[in-house]
């Protein structure tokens, strides 16, 4: 399937975030495997228009991250900023919130939930538009829901 530019380029950092990526082949076969079929010279101007940096993981093998000036920054920002693009809907159900967002931004969420450090956050499951947050208490899911739903668009 075909993906307008702008999901792709969600899916993308959907898929470098979620694991390694080292080369373009790797790239494409990740996409390919979500169902996105592109070309070489796609994904080579996806990469450079995205920013995204080669590194090194633990073990010395190559891996492509979202570019350095993304991952810093205020982190209450960056999930609204995030939120306020992608997520499309919240709804507490006992002491977890289920926050649906576009295809491929949930683990960006989760990311910038996990980030921001709040009391009511005890942790994060992301799946590609779907991330589950679990809060110490049905109380604090119902507020954290309230919350966070303030920033959708």
């Amino acid at each position: 399937m075909q993906l307008a530019k702008v999901e792709r380029h969600r899916l993308i950092q959907s898929v470098v975030t979620r694991k390694r990526i080292g080369t373009q082949l790797e790239l494409l076969d990740a996409l390919a495997g979500s169902g996105c079929t592109v070309t070489q010279a796609t994904i080579s101007r996806d990469i450079r228009e995205l920013g995204l940096e080669k590194t090194h993981d633990q073990f010395g093998r190559p891996r492509y991250v979202l570019p350095a000036t993304a991952r810093r920054g205020d982190p209450a920002e960056a999930l609204s900023s995030i939120l306020g693009q992608f997520g499309r809907k919240v709804t507490p159900a006992g002491n977890i919130v289920v926050l649906q967002s576009d295809l491929g931004a949930a683990p960006a969420i989760a990311r910038a939930l996990d980030q921001l450090g709040h009391e009511r956050v005890l942790g994060t499951l992301a799946g590609d538009d779907t991330v589950l947050v679990v809060a110490p208490s049905e109380r604090d899911a119902r507020s954290l829901a309230r919350e966070l739903g303030e920033t959708l668009r």
